[in-house]
């Protein structure tokens, strides 16, 4: 029978590997609780219903991506595929259009069926912020501000580009999505198989299309700029105007989309070169619309989404933890002692490390292989006298100190 092995597209997060995404969860989450943001968690299933209605039937992720399934009571469930919808889900089951403007960060799993790649799993990991209740620019702003942060925390944001562009409101939206089908309509042919498909329910995919023949025409098509009307032009310019005030460089990219129609005026990412095809560490936007979707009342939100797996290879490496302590007892009385002497010392804030086993070499190979600090060795004699011998394991010293008061002598400081 061959080796058990991980599920396709999912990865076991190691120690190692799970240090550095709690390095980017825990700067991320506190960074953004500097802006206000609240750490919350949604489940990690919802009704089907919740992405369906958000994500649009005929998207992508829900006719080829979503992990759907039907529960033993008959519900059709979905892993979810992202974030957003289940932040809006929450605030309208919770009744907390009352205390709007909210503000909310996340972090964990999310599940997509797709093809694994560098820094796309199927089961990945997202973190992510959300304001809720603010129609202004000013919300725009913070919530691009509060992502440069992160990134700058995480020793990422010099290698990335910010690129902004503007989806205008609804009226200008629907401007530029008539003259976009009027185009494309009169180079139907050339078209790929999947624009022709989207250029009736979906034509601004179109401008995300990858395909060879697809960015040739897509280099002359209508640009979003000229059916901007007056309020999506001076919504877009306080943006802008924010950035440059708390000087935040950005690119504009007129081929910068959403899909969905919910989504309007910022629309924005962080790129970079160092992940080859997958460009974006960061991607969000201002989504007015997605409540009333939803079913409940319009309710104005903005906030972007960022790959745990992509940040934790551009980030920083992470500071080693706590190095943990070795105990080493000789003989049968020594590890009776030693058994209370580690409880004392976790209780004091000391990490311990104690093998169940072994004569002193095999110890003393084990604390080095633990990156121990110190070891700790309690013999018969040392037993019989009260007292212990402390290595230090960097420089070979070793010194006789009591057994009593060892726990304020190894317990880091405060």
């Amino acid at each position: 029978m061959a080796a058990l092995q991980p599920v396709r597209g999912t990865h076991d997060l190691l120690p190692e590997d799970h240090r550095r995404h709690r390095h980017v969860i825990d700067n991320a989450a506190g960074v953004s609780s500097l802006y206000g943001y609240e750490f919350m968690s949604t489940p990690i299933f919802e009704f089907t219903q919740v992405f369906k209605r958000t994500l649009g039937d005929t998207s992508d992720v829900v006719t080829k991506e979503m992990y759907t399934f039907t529960d033993k009571g008959g519900d059709e469930i979905t892993l979810r595929p992202e974030n957003t919808a289940g932040v809006c889900r929450a605030f309208m089951s919770n009744g907390l259009a009352q205390h709007a403007p909210v503000r909310y960060f996340y972090g964990g799993p999310m599940f997509r069926y797709e093809r694994p790649q560098k820094g796309r799993l199927r089961q990945f990991h997202q973190i992510g912020i959300e304001l809720i209740g603010a129609p202004q620019p000013q919300a725009d702003i913070e919530v691009i501000a509060c992502g440069a942060a992160i990134l700058d925390r995480l020793g990422i944001l010099g290698r990335t580009e910010l690129e902004l562009n503007t989806l205008g409101d609804t009226a200008s939206r629907t401007e530029y999505r008539n003259a976009l089908v009027e185009y494309f309509s009169d180079h139907k042919d050339s078209l790929s198989e999947d624009s022709r498909d989207r250029l009736n329910r979906n034509p601004l995919r179109i401008l995300d299309s990858k395909d060879e023949g697809d960015r040739k025409l897509i280099v002359d098509a209508p640009v979003f700029s000229d059916y901007l009307n007056q309020e999506s032009q001076e919504f877009f310019a306080t943006v802008r105007q924010g950035l440059d005030d708390i000087g935040i460089g950005y690119r504009l990219n007129p081929r910068l989309v959403r899909g969905l129609d919910y989504y309007c005026h910022t629309a924005f990412e962080f790129t970079t070169t160092e992940l080859g095809s997958q460009s974006a560490v960061m991607a969000g936007g201002r989504y007015d619309g997605l409540m009333e979707m939803m079913g409940g009342q319009p309710t104005p939100g903005v906030g972007w989404a960022a790959g745990i797996e992509r940040l934790s290879m551009l980030a920083t490496e992470p500071e080693g933890g706590a190095r943990p302590v070795a105990l080493v007892p000789m003989g049968e009385a020594a590890e009776r002692q030693m058994l209370k002497l580690a409880e004392t010392l976790r209780h004091a804030g000391v990490q311990v490390d104690m093998a169940f086993g072994g004569n002193m070499k095999k110890r003393m190979k084990r604390a080095d292989k633990v990156n121990a600090s110190q070891a700790v060795i309690l013999g018969d004699d040392e037993l019989a006298r009260g007292v212990v011998q402390i290595k230090d394991l960097a420089t070979g010293e070793q010194i006789e100190a009591p057994m009593d008061g060892l726990a304020a002598r190894l317990a880091p400081p405060m």
